[in-house]
């Protein structure tokens, strides 16, 4: 039998026990599943009025929008929004958690968007005041399942400023059911005034203890810019009598202008702070006042912990202390680190599943799903990216350890290096870099350890591959110098680095402040415990880890008068390293139905398993070294009768998280290439792999590929998000993994999305083109001219949308003739010229010109005279603040050392010539 007639016979077995498989399964999701109907109805807006402050005598307005599923009363979600935002900011999540089945009341807090009053810091006597408030008319709601008169089922949840809320509201209120707060705080003097040192031996089991220490260092980076966020003026609120008599709010515009939307209380103690870097006991009160710690003790209600493994803001210990508190307090607790953060991204649609299963088994009244558990997960990133780490799977653990398991396993590495004294220099500056606001570790570009002000130590290379999932632990000692300038009191910084065989350093996490109290100035040392910032990272056979302590750092506010302290091991120290063991899974979190019969599970596990062999052995080819590669080409071709080869010999490949831009001139072959690779073309010759597996017509590995190529034929009388349905339902895929929200958000046609096509431009329906080819958010996505109708703001929208993409692990192959574009989007470039490639490589590869590159600086002719000192350099000139060197062989890495260290401030640093240039000359048509 040929091979064609095996595939038809296998393909005819397939369709009958698809068919098969298809009424099994259809009828146990008919049997198994209640879930709700029809179109959630249109989100209702109010501006409510609450009695505001401790005595309840005047009103602010709170702006709310009320969103319902299709079915009512159901259980409602009180859904916070993170410092700086406002109810918009979590409008896609409300409607998500909608059509599961909630009602969804989100609200702009006080002091945000079109609410009034003044912001407190989730105050008792005022942030969570609103929100019993909110509570008490959300039990009053026709949509909303109560308990009883006045006490509605209902859970809380919310990001960061949202999520304390979720823990303090939960302390206060008894009518709150369940919570799930996301990357937020435990203790607020703490998160803003953090100190890592402790003068009495850490203890603890869990993952994740910090030191929590007293007299911390002022976070002033992170404090100035939620400051800001603060200082956005809102409406007055509308005149209202003083209830009983009580006296009426102070007019707008009587306030201090330097005080933005906060209360007299709050400015003040960011005003003290910000100016002496310490905090009194009066501001120390207030941050403990509004800080989850306060309440923790009283929660009882199952409480679901998210938290960011890349976040300088607050970080895994701020979760481990809320874990610890609220399940002594005898409440069911579930831990998640997601790889995000304030520094990484918010949680991406696999935790917020998580969170809705949470609710929809604790809260019921919704389509059921399997206990979530008590149980602990974290993600493990993957190779280092432009920005940030691609999580490629997730630990899964019973519970998290030290809470209701046996305690943390921990590694004692040990630590070598003499003795150092490092200096403060006066005013503190200059100084070490670790973390921006935003940006966390802000990798090997930012992070910077100055000479004089650095002590280092290191551990031995590492034999096997070992996990951190936790804060790591040391001991040191710290002492004056005698005869050297002295304070009682220093500051010091503590930061963790993996370095590879070749020397290359990660910074882990960003850096953790010690403030070591009391330190004699006859040379005593003083023995202190650290606690390092909490990570998730494989440090690699080979590998060793570096541990770097510093004077001062930039996210800080340091000390200003000059002093030298001795740094040293403490005797017999050690770094303790944590490591939670778990089972490995995948990131994707999907809701399974509620078991009906067993045998229903084991039948369709059967005809799954007997499709997937039958597939396997009749069609598919897979080469297991290539799995994890999304796109190779080898020895491609493509040929014509009585023309000229169209392809010839293009080998190419693709990897995960990169952005290749495939160019040429017209006619060079590049969207032939890219119809053979989707298999609308035959090739002549050679073999394309798409994640190890060779493609031919229809291949299954096809539905892990999005792609435009050509301009797709829309119905003008549908919406967009019809015309995207239809399509999607032509697949065959399940509706829910098509994630419509997600790619319309992506795309940037929000409302846009339910007007009939006819009414688009041409920009909108390219993006809705784009949308397209996301819909199911492909591991490989592949552009054709993707700009094509776009102006200048969209174009740039579009390559934030690509670098974000492939930042998730994915991988984009974009051909395009704007080349200033593919410069600025692409990492990787493949030159195509009359069917073959040109050239391939990196975008600086392709630009890179004899050495040489282009430096932006301060001081030009001081610049080209550092230059010039470098052994072996080639011609160096100047052109405005511009300096043109030929680097002859050295790292333009080398250079940047050489300029900084004659006091040369580098503002940019890039190749002699454009993308544009290369690509001329690779095509031969530079003279042209």
């Amino acid at each position: 039998m040929s091979a064609s007639a095996r595939r038809r016979r296998a393909g005819l077995v397939l369709i009958a026990l698809s068919a098969v498989a298809f009424v099994v399964l259809g009828s146990f999701l008919w049997a198994g599943q209640d879930r709700p109907t029809g179109t959630p109805a249109a989100p209702r807006q109010a501006l409510l009025d609450v009695l505001d402050g401790p005595g309840r005598t005047e009103r602010v307005q709170i702006d709310v929008t009320l969103y319902a599923p299709a079915e009512t009363p159901a259980p409602a979600i009180l859904l916070a929004h993170g410092f700086g935002g406002d109810k918009n900011s979590v409008a896609d999540q409300a409607r998500d958690l909608a059509r599961r089945g909630f009602t969804v009341l989100t609200y702009s807090s006080r002091g945000f968007g079109r609410s009034t009053g003044k912001i407190a810091l989730n105050d008792p006597d005022y942030e969570v005041a609103d929100a019993e408030q909110l509570l008490d008319w959300l039990a009053r709601q026709p949509e909303v399942l109560r308990d009883r008169d006045g006490d509605p089922r209902v859970g809380v949840t919310g990001g960061s400023y949202g999520g304390a809320l979720s823990l303090l509201l939960a302390g206060s209120d008894p009518r709150v059911d369940a919570i799930a707060p996301v990357m937020t705080y435990n203790d607020l003097d703490q998160a803003l005034l953090p100190n890592a040192a402790s003068r009495q031996p850490l203890t603890g089991d869990t993952a994740a203890r910090g030191a929590f220490g007293g007299d911390g260092v002022f976070k002033q980076a992170w404090a100035g810019l939620l400051f800001s966020a603060g200082a956005k003026p809102t409406p007055a609120a509308r005149q209202q009598p003083p209830v009983d008599g009580g006296a009426v709010a102070t007019p707008p515009g009587e306030e201090p202008l330097t005080c933005g939307n906060f209360t007299p209380e709050v400015c003040a103690a960011y005003s003290e702070v910000a100016q002496t870097g310490r905090a009194s006991r009066q501001t120390l009160e207030l941050l403990d006042r509004v800080s989850p710690k306060r309440v923790t003790s009283r929660i009882k209600v199952p409480t679901l912990l998210v938290q960011g493994e890349q976040d300088s803001l607050f970080g895994l210990d701020q979760a481990d202390a809320n874990a610890r508190q609220v399940a002594a307090a005898g409440a069911k607790v579930k831990m998640v680190w997601f790889a995000g953060g304030h520094d990484g991204g918010p949680p991406g649609p696999a935790v917020d599943d998580q969170i809705a299963d949470w609710f929809a088994y604790h809260l019921g009244g919704v389509p059921p799903v399997p206990d979530p558990g008590t149980g602990f997960e974290y993600d493990i990133a993957g190779r280092p990216q432009r920005d940030g780490k691609v999580p490629v799977r997730t630990v899964r653990a019973a519970a998290y350890p030290g809470v209701d398991s046996q305690r943390t396993p921990r590694y004692q590495l040990a630590l070598h290096g003499p003795p150092t004294p490092v200096i403060n220099p006066p005013g503190g500056n200059p100084a070490s870099t670790s973390s921006l606001p935003g940006f966390g570790a802000a990798g090997q570009w930012a992070a910077r350890d100055l000479p004089g002000q650095t002590a280092v130590f290191r551990t031995d290379p590492v034999d096997s591959r070992l996990m951190i999932s936790g804060v790591p632990r040391t001991r040191l000692s710290v002492a004056a110098v005698p005869g050297q300038p002295a304070t009682a009191d220093p500051v010091l910084f503590a930061k963790l680095y993996d370095v590879d065989p070749d020397g290359r350093r990660t910074l882990l996490g960003a850096a953790s402040p010690l403030h070591v109290v009391g330190v004699p100035a006859d040379g005593t040392a003083v023995p202190v415990d650290v606690a390092l910032p909490g990570v998730v990272h494989p440090l690699e056979t080979g590998h060793h880890l570096e541990l770097a302590v510093t004077t001062t750092d930039q996210a800080y506010a340091l000390p200003k008068q000059p002093s030298v302290q001795r740094v040293a091991l403490a005797d017999g120290s050690a770094l303790s390293v944590p490591s939670v063991r778990g089972v490995p899974g995948s990131t994707a979190a999907v809701p399974v139905a509620p078991l009906v019969g067993i045998g229903l599970i084991i039948a369709f596990a059967l005809v799954a398993w007997v499709i997937s062999l039958i597939r396997r052995r009749a069609t598919d080819d897979v080469d297991p070294r290539l799995t994890d590669t999304p796109l190779v080409i080898s020895g491609l071709a493509k040929s014509y009768p009585d023309s000229r080869d169209a392809v010839r010999d293009l080998s190419m490949r693709v990897e995960r998280g990169q952005i290749v831009g495939l160019l040429g001139p017209n006619g060079a072959g590049k969207t032939t290439t890219l119809r053979m690779l989707l298999g609308l073309l035959h090739p002549t010759d050679g073999t394309i792999r798409l994640f190890g597996h060779l493609l031919f017509p229809g291949a299954p590995v096809l539905s892990r590929v999005g792609a435009l190529v050509e301009a797709p034929g829309f119905l003008p009388h549908l919406s967009g998000l019809d015309n995207l349905r239809y399509y999607w339902a032509a697949t065959g895929r399940p509706m829910l993994q098509a994630r419509f929200d997600e790619v319309l958000r992506i795309a940037g046609l929000g409302d846009d999305a339910h007007r009939p096509v006819r009414t688009y431009s041409q920009g909108m329906k390219q993006r809705l083109a784009i949308a397209q080819a996301m819909l199911g958010l492909p591991e490989l996505l592949v552009l054709d001219e993707p700009t094509n109708g776009l102006d200048p703001p969209q174009i740039h929208q579009l390559r934030e949308i690509l670098r974000r993409y492939a930042a998730t692990g994915r991988a984009v192959l974009v051909s395009s003739h704007l080349l200033a574009e593919v410069e600025q989007t692409c990492t990787h470039v493949v030159v195509m010229h009359e069917g073959a490639v040109a050239a391939s490589g990196t975008v600086a590869e392709i630009v890179a010109v004899d050495g040489e590159a282009t430096f932006r600086v301060d001081d030009p002719e001081r610049a080209a005279e550092a230059l010039r000192s470098i052994e072996g350099i080639g011609d160096v000139r100047t052109e405005g603040d511009l300096v043109h060197a030929d680097l002859a062989g050295h790292s333009a890495a080398v250079a940047v050392n050489v300029l900084v260290g004659s006091g040369v401030s580098v503002h940019e640093v890039g190749p002699r010539r454009r993308l544009e240039d290369a690509f001329l000359q690779l095509v031969g048509e530079e003279d042209r």
